[in-house]
């Protein structure tokens, strides 16, 4: 009877010391799931990133100008600003800024370095893959919606590679919209995608070489348009372009993305 007992009360030890070590591993679990949680990186309403995983455009076949077709981009990352920061950004005359894939990755440097060197609010719609026209719509939505402030960065048009003919009337619509009393800094361009063939390279480059002299005949006609260089600074590198770039479009972490991020902060704050 007694050994019987014995054996009950070692079989409930033996319960009660697996349920123990099975909360324990939850807990370690738990906590380390927090620690990664805090290591992320904490994000502001406007860093926040929606869509799906990838930056990259889907292309297909050659297409008209060599690079391809733009494919769907809608369901890719994207940043927009709440109506909260848009309007704080207004009342204190700060930046709006419309950008693709690589704003979507440099804006928060971005808006960091501007609150740091003129303490310049911004407020972005970045979304990765939209080509001009889809960035002038947003443009044009928010001047109807809230107004805009006395400057504006598109850093838009890498998309446009793949149709460059309907690049112009983008940039002109941009103007329009703005006015002739407010600044646009438009980024130019700079693609040559690595993991392409040698063909698709070489027109990549000539798209967008085509895309940048769109923008130097705008600027020759609109006064408040200035162009941020970061295509010439990319090709005035004694090495290349390859330590600022990790596929030949979106910048390297930390070199390109603080170099283009500066190219910026430079021309807005040298008004």
């Amino acid at each position: 009877m007694q050994q019987g007992g014995t054996t009950e009360v070692s079989a409930v030890r033996a319960f009660f010391g697996s349920l123990l070590a099975m909360v324990v591993t939850l807990l370690v679990i738990a906590g380390l799931g927090g620690l990664f949680v805090v290591l992320e990186p904490r994000t502001t309403s406007s860093d926040e990133l929606v869509g799906g995983t990838s930056y990259s455009v889907p292309t297909q076949g050659p297409g008209l100008y060599g690079s391809g077709t733009l494919g769907p981009w809608q369901g890719l990352l994207h940043r927009i600003s709440s109506e909260d920061q848009i309007r704080d950004v207004l009342a204190f005359d700060g930046v709006f800024m419309f950008g693709d894939s690589i704003a979507v990755q440099d804006g928060s440097a971005l808006e960091r370095l501007l609150a740091d060197r003129s303490g310049d609010p911004i407020a972005v719609h970045d979304w990765s893959g939209q080509p001009a026209s889809a960035a002038v719509d947003a443009l044009e939505d928010w001047s109807r919606s809230y107004g805009l402030p006395n400057r504006i960065v598109m850093a838009v048009g890498t998309n446009d590679i793949f149709d460059p003919p309907a690049f112009t009337e983008q940039v002109e619509r941009a103007l329009r919209i703005a006015g002739p009393d407010r600044t646009v800094y438009w980024v130019n361009v700079y693609a040559s995608r690595t993991k392409q063939p040698a063909a698709i390279r070489d027109a990549d480059l000539a798209n967008s070489t085509w895309i940048n002299q769109q923008l130097q005949q705008a600027a020759l006609l609109h006064p408040n348009l200035r162009i941020v260089e970061w295509s010439e600074f990319l090709n005035a590198q004694p090495d290349g372009p390859t330590q600022y770039l990790r596929d030949g479009v979106h910048t390297s972490e930390p070199a390109g993305s603080s170099a283009r991020n500066t190219l910026i902060a430079d021309a807005l704050t040298s008004h």
